[in-house]
Order: structure tokens, then sequence, then C-alpha cells
């Protein structure tokens, strides 16, 4: 069985697999603080109400965008798994070519995104993940990862106008009943939605019109089947989009170690 995790500045998704099949997912805070104990208890807790097996995990695969827990994360999985994680970086065999500029600076859950994108639709592709930012990874038609645009986060956004205004209140994020706001909190949320839904839009347009029209646009992420409701663009969602590619990059490479290579 695979672990696979995710870990974002917001919250670390967790993936179990079977072969190709995704048996559970979790998704936890992502809390710098928590030592190696704490996070192998709060994973080992999480088996039991699902009816897994600790014992039956034998491999472990993290996509990290948060390198102070790197580490803890990585003693973690050795001494409550038995296991070393494999890091998902720049350098390992993804089955893309990276044609960022500098392909250290590109987020691993970035990497993920595209191979799952461009392995289950093909390219050319751009995957739209709405997390803590709002990442747009563009793959070309011979599967190569061209990069793509980040954007500000919906929940950043929020807290801004919270933080940075005098008179405005936290609100929830949600599609508004109309576009025109009769109060505070529905004009905010009304701003805060059709505006994430215009950048987008417009972004993956421009994209687009680079690319073709041909290309297949995925969104995934916390927020995204709120957007593809209101969104010209995205119609295909995919929920477990970055855990998958996690599951690929790890077969793929599991292949190589059987090969010899």
């Amino acid at each position: 069985m695979l672990l696979a995790l995710d870990a974002g500045n917001s919250n670390i998704t967790i993936g179990a697999f079977e072969g190709q099949r995704l048996l559970s997912q979790w998704r936890l805070r992502t809390v710098h603080e928590q030592t190696a104990d704490e996070w192998g208890i709060l994973l080992r807790n999480l088996f039991s109400p699902a009816g897994l097996e600790i014992g039956a995990i034998d491999g472990i695969i993290i996509a990290s965008v948060v390198p102070p827990i790197d580490s803890t994360l990585a003693f973690m999985t050795e001494r409550y798994f038995g296991t070393a994680a494999m890091f998902v970086t720049p350098r390992t065999d993804i089955g893309l070519a990276i044609r960022y500029d500098n392909p250290n600076e590109v987020g691993a859950d970035r990497l993920c995104n595209g191979v799952a994108g461009f392995y289950k639709y093909g390219g050319p592709c751009i995957v739209v993940d709405m997390g803590t930012t709002i990442n747009f990874d563009v793959i070309s038609r011979d599967g190569e990862y061209l990069g793509g645009a980040i954007a500000v986060g919906i929940g950043i956004a929020i807290e801004a106008l919270f933080a940075r205004t005098a008179r405005l209140p936290l609100v929830d994020f949600g599609a508004p009943k109309q576009v025109i706001g009769t109060n505070t909190v529905a004009s905010m949320q009304s701003g805060l939605y059709y505006g994430a839904i215009g950048m987008i839009d417009g972004i993956v347009e421009r994209i687009v019109a680079e690319l073709g029209a041909d290309t297949k646009v995925i969104a995934t992420g916390g927020q995204a089947r709120m957007i593809v409701s209101g969104s010209r663009y995205l119609k295909i969602v995919d929920d477990h989009l970055t855990l998958e590619g996690l599951r690929m990059i790890w077969d793929r490479n599991q292949g190589k170690k059987a090969d010899g290579q």
C-alpha cells in the first residue's frame, strides 16, 4: 500500500493507494510546530476508522512546499512506518521535461499536478489548483512542463480585506445569490467570487490563445467545484489530481528500480 502526502502551506492532504485505487483520503492542517511523534500518532489514528492496517504501508511519497517540516515528516515516516519517504523534487524522474528557467523553483505540488494532468487528460493542458495560492500549471502537447502563473489565493484575499480595512468583516467564501450585493457581506462575497472567476478565466483564456483551442483545462483544490459552476473555461474537476500525480511518480520510479536502473 502506498501513502501519498501533499504538504501545502495551509493543509496536508493524505491518500492511501492500493495499486491505482485511492482507498482513503484525509486533510489535516499544516502545523509547523508539530513534532514527528505528533504527526506519526495522528496519521496512525486515521487508519483504524478507515479499516486500514499500518503494516500494509510499504511505500511513502511526499510532495512538500513547506521546507521547515520536511525533516520532521522524513523522521516520522521512518519511525512510525519503518520506511524512508521519497520526496518529489525537480530532479525526480516525473516523465515530463521541465522547461522552467530554474527547475529548482518549481513546487513539488505543481509538478505532480502537471504529471496527472498530462497522463490523465493529455496535452496540451492547464491545471488550475486552488489552494493557498491559485496555481496555473501548463503542459505542452509533447509532455513538457512549460511553467504557468501563480496568483493570490481566495483565502489570502479574504484575510487581507479583513486585516487591512477598518470596517470590513471576515466573511465566508461562497457563491452569491446575485452580482449586486445589497449589504457589506454580500458585496464582499460577490467581489471575491466573481473577482476570482474573472481572474482565472482571464489567465486561462490567454494561455489557451498561446497553446491552441484543443487545450484541456482541469481544476483541482478546495474551491474548485464552487468556481467551476461560474467559470466559462473550467469544466473538468479532479479532486484527487495531486495525489494521483504522486502515485504516478511513485509507480514510474518503482518501475525503474525493478528494471535495475
